[in-house]
């Protein structure tokens, strides 16, 4: 099984987790990238009537049915479900994020939600996170200054080009970031002037993660 379908067949298994509990007064969250484009195709599919979708990004946005209503959330209570994929993700459920430039939003929506479910493929999982480059939200003035402080840390910034978020921010991938713990480099990160938000989701891990292997899903859930 090609990546492509494990992708595909981790966001079908999530559509049909929560399938049974959709209703008219649904909201659901909806993240960024290609991943989630295939849960996205499945909830276009299905003509389920929910409230709306939230979605972190106008990319996602742009791929949603005109029959689902798209929600701010400043205009609802709580997201019900948050769907969405990782970068990178470890048996802490802890992840990476932002390989799409939309981690801020990401964030905030799952922080907004009763249950994230992450969508990944196996080729995400890792013992120690810091695999794939920490991206990091930054205000433009401040963006050399908050690389030398990640520089402090151990990590190396690059700049990512002709990139900005949807937020009119700009991203730098810090490369080797030392991530023995990430609660802490995440804090330590967003302490610093300047940063918008970090990838690093370990306040806000993931609910549930659904992992498309060769053999087909595994539903992983985190004790509570």
């Amino acid at each position: 099984m090609n990546q492509d379908l494990k992708k595909k067949s981790s966001a079908i298994a999530a559509f049909e987790l929560i399938l049974p509990k959709l209703n008219k007064d649904t909201v659901l969250g909806i993240g960024t990238g290609s991943t989630t484009n295939f849960f996205i195709e499945e909830l276009n599919a299905s003509k389920v009537e929910i409230k709306g979708a939230v979605c972190s990004s106008a990319a996602s946005e742009s791929h949603l049915s005109k029959n689902i209503t798209i929600i701010s959330l400043n205009e609802v209570h709580a997201i019900d479900f948050y769907i969405d994929g990782a970068d990178e993700y470890n048996d802490r459920f802890e992840l990476i994020k932002g390989g799409g430039g939309a981690l801020t939003r990401e964030k905030i929506l799952a922080y907004s939600s009763d249950m994230f479910i992450c969508i990944v493929d196996d080729s995400k999982h890792s013992d120690l996170l810091g695999k794939f480059p920490l991206p990091i939200e930054v205000i433009e003035i401040a963006r050399s200054a908050i690389s030398r402080e990640v520089m402090k840390m151990g990590g190396r910034p690059v700049y990512r080009n002709d990139f900005i978020t949807d937020n009119g921010n700009q991203i730098i991938d810090v490369h080797n970031m030392p991530m023995d713990i990430p609660f802490e480099v995440e804090n330590k990160i967003n302490n610093i002037p300047g940063v918008v938000e970090n990838g690093i989701f370990s306040n806000r891990k993931a609910d549930v993660i659904i992992k498309a292997n060769e053999d087909g899903n595994e539903v992983l859930c985190i004790e509570k």
